[in-house]
């Protein structure tokens, strides 16, 4: 009956309000240093049903399909895509990117991620202390700590992770070693904000490497990793969205009216 299709139809509405808040979050992301966008993934529900495909007909033939109506959809998950940012060149010696796989690690408050977080932001400075940290508003500090030494000139990072510069006119190479980590499912991460993501159960344990070993990406120093957001994808699906919601929208109005009509039929 219609009171189904009205079901069906208001689930539509609400996975699709959803989807449009995962794409709405895409979009004003698309200037965040190592963002990554998420898509989102619809699944039906359960079906009513009303006649199963291959019983016999009067005749004694099967019959080639059944009847199944069914009950409207949900927004099963949401699909993180690791897909490469652009390189943007900052000149600032202490912006990494990483070009391949891999993610840098950052501490974080112990409530978050029991201490560690992940990223794939390089936009990292130094602190009052010579440390690297994130340029996000935690400043959370790279982890294993790496230090450049107040003074120091001409900081560089090789595309293994070896940090250099002169200290005092006096060369230093290989004052420190970058370590660099991947997961088995990098999509089961679960985003904290701040451009930090921290393990689960479906991301499996983080693998430590170092830049340029087998599986690992290398890193590109005075670099950063743009936003991996196309606007023009996300207001394609947009648009696709806004228009799945309104044919949703019909059919609720289609349902209501035949649901009026009959209601009046005891008029006649």
């Amino acid at each position: 009956m219609a009171i189904a299709a009205l079901h069906s139809a208001s689930s539509g509405l609400s996975a699709l309000s959803q989807n449009l808040d995962v794409i709405a979050n895409n979009l004003a992301n698309t200037n965040t240093v190592g963002f990554k966008t998420s898509r989102g993934n619809f699944e039906d529900l359960l079906y009513q049903e009303k006649a199963q495909p291959g019983v016999l007909n009067a005749v004694g033939d099967q019959t080639p399909a059944g009847l199944f109506v069914g009950l409207g959809v949900r927004l099963s998950n949401t699909q993180l895509n690791f897909e490469q940012g652009s390189p943007v060149q900052t000149g600032e010696p202490t912006n990494m990117m990483i070009q391949g796989s891999g993610f840098f690690r950052v501490r974080t408050l112990e409530s978050v991620g029991e201490g560690v977080g992940y990223t794939r932001a390089g936009n990292f400075t130094t602190n009052s202390e010579g440390d690297l940290v994130l340029g996000n508003s935690q400043g959370n500090r790279l982890d294993p700590p790496v230090n450049v030494p107040q003074g120091a000139t001409d900081v560089s990072i090789s595309s293994t992770g070896s940090l250099s510069y002169e200290l005092d006119g006096v060369p230093v190479e290989n004052a420190a070693q970058l370590t660099i980590y991947s997961f088995p499912n990098s999509g089961g991460l679960i985003s904290k904000g701040s451009n930090v993501y921290t393990t689960s159960l479906a991301s499996g344990e983080a693998v430590e490497g170092e830049p340029g070993d087998p599986g690992f990406g290398t890193v590109l120093g005075g670099y950063q990793e743009s936003s991996n957001a196309d606007p023009v994808k996300e207001l394609v699906e947009l648009i696709k969205t806004q228009r799945a919601f309104e044919m949703n929208s019909q059919s609720i109005k289609a349902a209501d009216e035949a649901l009026s009509v009959i209601s009046n039929l005891t008029r006649f």
